[in-house]
C-alpha cells in the first residue's frame, strides 16, 4: 500500500482517544436510566424527561466548545478542558451512587455530574472530530474512509463499554451501580492521558505542523483582511430572537426550561452564522446543506437514541434475555449496534473508498440511513403487535432491529462528520462541528419525550401523538416509522439540488 493510501498514525491516536471516551460515555449511558429507576426510584415519565435533557444538552454544548476552540485556545487545549471535567462527572456519579439511599444527597450529586459531562463533552467532542479532516489534505478522497474508521473507534469503546459497566453496575443490586460509573470514570482518564501523551507526535498535519495548537481562525486573519466584529445592534436582534423564541417554545409549546432552550440555540446558532459578512456566496450555499441536512438528521437521532431510554425499557420488560440457561442483564443490548459497527465498519469504509474512485457516491448518504431506520422499527412493530404486555419475545426481535440501525448509521453518522469538515469554511470549521451537534442535541431532547410515550398497561390512561392514542407496543413504534420514512423520502427528493449546492452551482 503506497503513503498515499495509508492514513497517517495520528488517525489511530485519535481512534483511541475517542474510543476511550465513548467507553466512558456509552458505558454511564448503559446503566444511567436503569440506576434512576432501579436506585433513585424515579418513575419512567420522569427518567425519560431527565435523559433526554442530559443527552440534549451533551450535544448542545459542542457550539460553545467549538465557539472557544476556533476563536481562542485550539483544539488540543479544548480537548484536555473537556476532558477533565467529564472524568469528574463520571466521579460525581460514582459518589451519587455510592450514597443512593440517601436521596436528598445522591439526587444532587447526580444533577452535578451531568452539568460536568454535558460541558466537558462540549469542549471534547466538536474538536477532536474536527482534527480528523486536518490530518489530510485538502480534497483527499480517503477523508470519508478516515472518519468510517474513526467511527469504529467511537464503536469499539461503545461495545465494549456497556459489556464493563453493565457487568459490574446492573446486577440486580442497587449497591452495585457505583462500580459501573467508577469503571466509566477509569475509561475517561485513560482517553485523556494517551492524548496528551502522544498529540505532539501524531496530531500533525501532512507536511509535519501541529494541529490545534493555535485557532484556524487566527491563521487565516494573519493572511486576510480582518473581519469585523458584530455590532452591538446586531447582537442585541440576536438576543432578542433568542428570548423570543424561548418564550414561545415555553409558553405556548409547553416544551419545558431545558427543552425551550435547546430548540431555541438550536434555530439561532446556525442562524447567526450564516448571516456572517465574511462568508462568501459558494461558502453560504455549502453550509446550507450541512444545515438541512442536520435538519433531517434530527429525525434519525430521535428514533435511534431510544437505545438507551424506551429500547431499555422494552428490553427489560418484554424480552426474553434467557441465553443457555443465563439471564444477559438488560444494559448489555446497548453493545448489538457497537459490535455491528465493529464489524462492518470496515466493510464500508472500502465501500464508500471504491465508490468514490468510481465517482458513484450517491450524493445523500443520510437518506438511505433514515430508510434503513424506518425498516428497523416496522419489523419490530409487528413482531409486537397484539402482543399480550405479559409475554416475552425473542431477543431476535431487538437484534433484527439494531442490524438494521446500524446499517443506517453506517450511511448517516461517519459520513455527516466528514461532509462539514469537507464543506465548512477554515474558520468555522470547529463552530459548524457544533452546530452539526445541535441537530443531535435537539434529537436527543426529542427522542426523550417520545420515550416518555413508552405504554405502560399499569396506568388508567394511554399516551397520544399528535392526537393519535399510543395504546400499545405497536403504535408506539409505528411513530419512528413514520417519522424517518417520510424524512427519508423527502431527502431523496432533494438530492439533485443539494448535490449542486455542494458544488457551487
Amino acid at each position: 500500500m503506497s503513503t498515499q493510501q495509508k492514513h497517517p498514525k495520528g488517525l489511530y491516536l485519535l481512534f483511541f482517544t475517542e474510543m476511550w471516551e465513548r467507553f466512558s460515555y456509552y458505558g454511564m449511558r448503559a446503566i444511567f436510566t436503569l440506576y434512576m429507576i432501579k436506585a433513585l426510584l424515579f418513575d419512567k415519565a420522569f427518567t425519560s424527561e431527565v435523559y433526554g435533557s442530559y443527552t440534549g444538552l451533551v450535544y448542545l454544548t459542542p457550539l460553545v466548545g467549538g465557539y472557544v476552540a476556533d476563536r481562542y485556545w485550539g483544539n488540543r487545549k479544548s480537548i484536555l478542558f473537556g476532558g477533565i471535567l467529564m472524568a469528574l462527572g463520571q466521579l460525581c456519579m460514582f459518589i451519587s451512587a455510592s450514597n443512593y439511599s440517601n436521596i436528598a444527597f445522591a439526587q444532587p450529586m447526580l444533577f452535578l455530574g451531568l452539568g460536568f459531562l454535558i460541558f466537558g463533552n462540549g469542549f471534547f467532542k466538536p474538536n477532536i472530530s474536527t482534527m480528523v479532516g486536518q490530518l489530510y489534505p485538502e480534497g483527499d478522497k480517503r477523508v470519508d474512509s478516515a472518519f468510517t474508521i474513526f467511527y469504529m473507534g467511537i464503536n469499539l469503546g461503545a461495545f465494549i463499554a456497556p459489556l464493563v459497566c453493565g457487568g459490574f453496575g446492573d446486577t440486580g443490586n442497587a449497591a452495585d451501580f457505583k462500580w459501573g460509573f467508577l469503571a466509566a470514570c477509569l475509561g475517561m482518564v485513560v482517553s485523556m492521558i494517551s492524548f496528551e501523551l502522544l498529540k505532539n507526535k501524531y496530531i500533525v498535519t501532512p507536511d509535519g505542523h501541529g494541529i490545534g495548537m493555535v485557532p484556524q481562525k487566527k491563521v487565516v486573519e494573519a493572511h486576510e483582511k480582518k473581519a469585523p466584529k458584530m455590532p452591538i445592534s446586531q447582537m442585541l436582534i440576536w438576543a432578542g430572537a433568542s428570548i423570543g423564541l424561548f418564550v414561545l417554545f415555553f409558553n405556548v409549546m409547553d416544551l419545558g426550561l431545558i427543552g425551550s432552550a435547546i430548540f431555541s440555540i438550536t434555530i439561532i446558532g446556525p442562524a447567526a452564522i450564516i448571516t456572517d459578512k465574511t462568508i462568501t456566496p459558494i461558502e453560504k450555499q455549502r453550509i446550507w446543506v450541512i444545515y438541512i441536512l442536520a435538519f433531517f438528521v434530527i429525525f434519525f437521532w430521535a428514533a435511534f437514541e431510544q437505545a438507551g431510554a424506551s429500547l431499555t425499557f422494552f428490553a427489560e420488560e418484554q424480552t426474553d434475555r434467557n441465553i443457555l440457561g443465563t439471564e444477559v442483564p438488560a444494559s448489555f443490548f446497548q453493545s448489538i449496534n457497537a459490535v455491528l459497527i465493529v464489524i462492518l465498519a470496515p466493510l464500508f469504509a472500502m465501500f464508500w473508498t471504491f465508490l468514490g474512485n468510481k465517482n458513484m457516491e450517491p450524493a445523500t448518504k443520510q437518506a438511505f440511513g433514515l430508510m434503513f431506520l424506518s425498516i428497523g422499527y416496522l419489523v419490530i412493530a409487528f413482531g409486537v403487535k397484539g402482543l399480550d404486555p405479559n409475554i416475552k419475545v425473542s431477543i431476535m426481535w431487538l437484534f433484527s432491529l439494531y442490524l438494521l440501525h446500524t446499517i443506517g448509521e453506517l450511511c448517516l453518522s461517519p459520513i455527516g462528520l466528514a461532509m462539514v469538515v469537507k464543506l465548512a469554511p477554515a474558520k468555522f470549521a470547529s463552530l459548524l462541528m457544533g452546530v452539526w451537534f445541535l441537530s443531535t442535541a435537539a434529537a436527543n431532547k426529542f427522542a426523550g419525550t417520545l420515550s416518555g410515550l413508552y405504554p405502560d398497561p399499569s396506568l388508567p390512561s394511554h399516551p397520544s401523538f399528535m392526537g393519535f392514542e399510543i395504546t400499545g407496543l405497536f403504535e408506539f413504534f409505528m411513530i419512528f416509522v413514520v417519522l424517518s420514512g417520510i424524512a427519508s423520502v423527502i431527502l431523496f427528493g432533494l438530492t439533485k439540488i443539494l448535490q449542486k449546492m455542494m458544488h457551487g452551482v
